[in-house]
């Protein structure tokens, strides 16, 4: 996919190269689209999360629905804040990757937290929270 012919891509996104402003550290995770690293702000040294994605014309729209959501709801305490997307041009002859830049949550996701547990499972009052937490913010969407 050539990313600065999708109105995506030229509309609602930056289109920097995130060389110089952030850097992948390592692999923890496999989204949707991509991969997910810890990655680090080079200038300050904070640590981001950020999904590297080939993104073709095909999941165009719902790659735009995930960056206004982002943009929409990062501000929640339960959702990790987005910082930005770039663009990482490829060589010639290559697809370009969008770099989703968003706060990295060190400790994992609820998915990691179960596999964690003894038994594979969680207590009744680590559920209860964790249900209250996911519904203040679908009470704010």
């Amino acid at each position: 996919a050539n990313f600065t012919s999708c109105s995506v891509y030229t509309r609602d996104v930056s289109l920097a190269d995130p060389a110089g402003i952030f850097e992948l550290v390592e692999v923890v995770g496999n989204g949707t689209y991509g991969q997910v690293y810890k990655g680090r702000h080079v200038k300050t040294g904070q640590l981001a999360a950020i999904k590297v994605m080939e993104v073709t014309e095909e999941e165009e729209e719902e790659i735009k629905l995930e960056i206004n959501m982002l943009k929409s709801y990062s501000h929640h305490r339960n959702i990790a804040t987005y910082y930005g997307a770039f663009i990482k041009k490829g060589p010639a002859g290559q697809d370009h990757q969008l770099w989703l830049v968003m706060e990295y949550c060190g400790a994992g996701s609820v998915t990691d937290l179960v596999k964690k547990t003894k038994g594979n499972c969680l207590k009744e009052d680590w559920i209860a929270y964790i249900c209250r937490e996911v519904l203040r913010v679908s009470l704010v969407t």
